[in-house]
């Protein structure tokens, strides 16, 4: 898997935390993302205020992207409310994964259905009727 972070030049333990905590997140997937990327940009430029804007964007292999963002005054911050926000998706996406699992498939519940109460008496072959004659 390919973690890329953009937008910081200058700050390596933000870029050091952001590719361990997406590391460990991205591992309890039950298939591996093909990319994840971390996209740290200024809303406002040089004007200052709340701007610095956090994106998360994830590929997982047969599945739309995810995406997440968080608006805050300091790159930390805005990556800690980003990060929040993509492990609850994520935490989405591993409930619906086992649900599906757990979902008895359509022709074994029909069947279930179908024969419940309805099982045959069990007879030997001595006990049956004969014919009167």
């Amino acid at each position: 898997m390919i973690i890329a972070i953009r937008g910081i030049r200058q700050d390596s333990q933000l870029t050091g935390r952001a590719a361990e905590r997406l590391e460990g997140a991205l591992a309890s997937l039950h298939v591996a993302p093909i990319s994840a990327r971390v996209t740290f940009f200024d809303d406002n430029g040089p004007r200052g205020g709340l701007g610095m804007r956090c994106a998360i964007s994830v590929r997982v292999p047969y599945r739309p992207l995810i995406r997440v963002d968080h608006v805050a005054l300091t790159r930390r911050l805005a990556f800690d409310g980003a990060f929040a926000s993509l492990e609850r998706q994520l935490e989405r996406y591993r409930q619906r994964n086992r649900d599906i699992k757990r979902r008895p498939k359509k022709y074994f519940a029909a069947k279930r259905l179908l024969t419940a109460g309805l099982e045959k008496p069990a007879t030997s072959g001595r006990a049956r009727r004969r014919k009167a004659g």
